[in-house]
């Protein structure tokens, strides 16, 4: 693809628009990290994928010129995804905060350097009409963004479709920043196939993801009521199922079943066949000592007999 010279006014203006809400995006998820302290649901690995994406993904819209609300627009995209892994370190896996401000700093001084090199490199090359360079970047820009994407799929599985963790507030405006952006790439005057892919494929994901979470409530809509009739919240009644150790078509997935099977197994030994457990020792024990048994009963046999000829 030639390189963009004359940009139309309607690709700055929504270019404008996507690059502002993927400016802003994160924001609420962030500050949703900060009031809860906690991001259970919310994949590290989404967010480092994603501001990983940010490298190949600014590579490739500067290289070729495109309007310069998309140039920026990685770079935000990238910075406050960092932001969001900063967080996970340090609220769910608990690192200490100067560790995790200086493994973010170090990932953004790496990322600009990786990316400046990248432009540097390719920028001469695309110019002279050579553009396999740009398009493997774009495609690699296109494997992370999809890539990262795929993780909050993995707690939908693990939750029954239920999403948490993750703000409806930041999803929408990366859904639509992801929108505008690809109808400003509409409004030039050529259409880059790969950049409208990488924009289209965070659209249906995302879309999964608001689907898969609606269907869920649909699912637990009469349980949901219920529950709230006695003051109760989903969660409560989950909490409740787990205690008492009752089935419930609900309850989260875990991964290590059969090494809790195993357990139970291992721990329910010395019952088995309904032989109390000190039974079983005392059993075990009378077949570790017949010698000492046998002495026992012949001393009494002995002593017995030695009262009677006494008597006698």
């Amino acid at each position: 693809m030639a390189p963009q010279q004359d940009i139309p006014v309607a690709a700055n203006v929504l270019g404008t628009i996507g690059t502002i809400l993927w400016c802003v995006q994160t924001i609420p998820q962030i500050w949703t990290n900060w009031r809860t302290k906690k991001t259970d649901g919310l994949p590290g690995s989404m967010m480092y994928l994603w501001a990983l994406c940010g490298v190949p993904f600014g590579t490739y819209n500067i290289v070729q010129r495109f309007n310069y609300p998309l140039q920026v627009q990685p770079q935000a995209f990238m910075a406050l995804c960092l932001v969001n892994w900063c967080q996970i370190l340090h609220y769910h896996r608990r690192w200490v905060l100067w560790k995790v401000l200086l493994i973010g700093v170090a990932n953004v001084a790496v990322f600009a350097g990786v990316q400046a090199a990248l432009i540097v490199t390719l920028q001469p090359l695309y110019d002279a009409g050579n553009g396999t360079g740009v398009l493997v970047v774009g495609i690699i820009a296109n494997i992370l963004l999809a890539f990262g994407l795929l993780p909050p799929y993995g707690e939908i599985w693990k939750r029954r479709g239920r999403v948490i963790g993750i703000n409806f507030v930041f999803l929408s405006m990366d859904w639509l920043g992801a929108f505008f952006s690809l109808m400003s790439l509409a409004a030039q005057n050529s259409f880059d196939v790969l950049g409208g892919v990488l924009y289209i494929v965070c659209i249906l994901l995302e879309s999964g993801i608001f689907l898969s979470h609606m269907i869920w409530l649909l699912r637990t809509r009469k349980l949901r009521k219920e529950g709230a009739l006695r003051g109760k919240t989903f969660d409560n009644i989950l909490a409740e199922h787990e205690e008492q150790g009752l089935p419930f078509k609900f309850a989260e997935r875990k991964f290590s079943k059969v090494k809790e099977k195993q357990n139970d197994v291992e721990m329910s030994t010395p019952r088995r066949n309904g032989d109390p457990e000190g039974q079983t020792r005392q059993h075990s024990a009378v077949k570790a000592n017949p010698k000492d048994n046998t002495e026992g009963i012949t001393n009494n046999a002995r002593a017995a007999e030695t009262k009677t000829r006494e008597k006698t």
